[in-house]
């Protein structure tokens, strides 16, 4: 007689985190339509109907994925924006928060970034709600630059999108061993921006000043 499931919550948790896991790995490597449910099966060492107990689909793992990583990343953010009034540290926090998260997590932001698309229906919509609180964030602390710079004239999508398209392709060309850690890249990243996009004025007295980020951009070059 097969045993009864397990139906306790933490281990039921733990589970599917080892599944997704896993998934993101096997999404990465292989993308999301190369993949099949037979190989999230090979990479986590959980049977086919061991997997069909948790999840429905391979949409639904490609889902809990996508949605747990930006639950998770928008939950640290609000976190450690909390009490935070200056725009400029404000972008520093949004931007050391990203790239921590995502350079822990490299398999789910090279998922995120390479399968934005492949979501359907309710699961599409209900990724795309988050992901619209998370911009909304970051278009905020923008306008409150713009308003402490009112010569800038870039408007806030250009410029929270550039934002995101420097941090979110890191995975392309990012090295441990080579590259800076994320508090440097991070510093290194807030301050192009706010120098690019912000004519610099945010940076004096700050990291700009003791050299900190310089070193920390000279040290991004592939």
């Amino acid at each position: 007689m097969s045993a009864a499931p397990n139906h306790n919550p933490l281990a039921s948790s733990e589970k599917l985190d080892h599944i997704l896991r896993h998934a993101a790995q096997v999404f990465a490597g292989r993308g999301y339509e190369g993949a099949s449910i037979r190989d999230i099966s090979r990479s986590s060492g959980i049977s086919l109907s061991g997997l069909y107990y948790y999840l429905k689909s391979k949409q639904e793992i490609l889902y809990l994925i996508q949605i747990h990583t930006f639950r998770a990343i928008l939950a640290r953010l609000q976190e450690s924006l909390r009490g935070v009034r200056d725009p400029a540290e404000r972008l520093r926090i949004f931007v050391r928060n990203h790239l921590g998260y995502f350079l822990q997590h490299p398999m789910e932001m090279k998922v995120l970034a390479h399968e934005d698309d492949a979501l359907e229906g309710a699961y599409r919509k209900g990724v795309a709600e988050i992901k619209r609180k998370y911009y909304g964030i970051a278009v905020e602390i923008f306008e409150a630059l713009r308003d402490e710079n009112p010569s800038g004239d870039v408007s806030p999508r250009v410029a929270v999108l550039s934002l995101f398209g420097m941090m979110n392709w890191i995975h392309t060309w990012y090295q441990p061993q080579r590259d800076p850690n994320a508090e440097e890249l991070s510093a290194a990243m807030s301050e192009m921006f706010l120098h690019g996009v912000m004519n610099g004025r945010h940076s004096s007295g700050r990291a700009a000043r003791n050299g900190r980020s310089g070193n920390a951009a000279a040290r991004i070059a592939v």
